[in-house]
């Protein structure tokens, strides 16, 4: 009968991070060339806790709001929490994004570039974007 213990959360990310450095191999890349970006919308604070227990630092959320209700109090238990917003954002939410995250995925029109500019000049902070 096979072995029902669930895996911890440091197993999980150590087979994740075996399979990606087999990957990393194949390509002919460095293992340290790729992020793992831990997506961690729709779970609690108390339910990504043990992989930041872990060490592991790089996450992603799609909802400013959502981020907002949970990782201000995260990071600063982990302060080296690197936040992704990996979804779409509304030029209203800008500030709030810049404020709340380190990397911004979902840069897809003109109108959202403006507002992040504006945002990042008033925040006097740089956030990078992926286009």
């Amino acid at each position: 009968m096979p072995d029902a213990t669930p895996e911890s959360p440091a197993q999980r990310l150590a087979k994740i991070e075996a399979e990606m450095a087999h990957a990393c191999k194949l390509a002919r890349r460095a293992p340290d060339s790729v992020t793992l970006i831990a997506v961690s919308k729709t779970r609690s604070a108390d339910e990504i806790r043990p992989l930041l227990e872990t060490g592991h630092r790089a996450y992603g959320e799609n909802r400013v709001q959502e981020a907002a209700t949970k990782w201000p109090q995260l990071r600063k238990a982990y302060p080296k929490v690197h936040l992704h917003l990996i979804g779409q954002l509304q030029s209203n939410k800008a500030d709030e994004a810049v404020e709340l995250f380190d990397c911004i995925h979902s840069l897809d029109r003109l109108s959202l570039l403006t507002a992040l500019t504006k945002a990042m000049a008033k925040a006097g902070k740089r956030v990078p974007c992926f286009i």
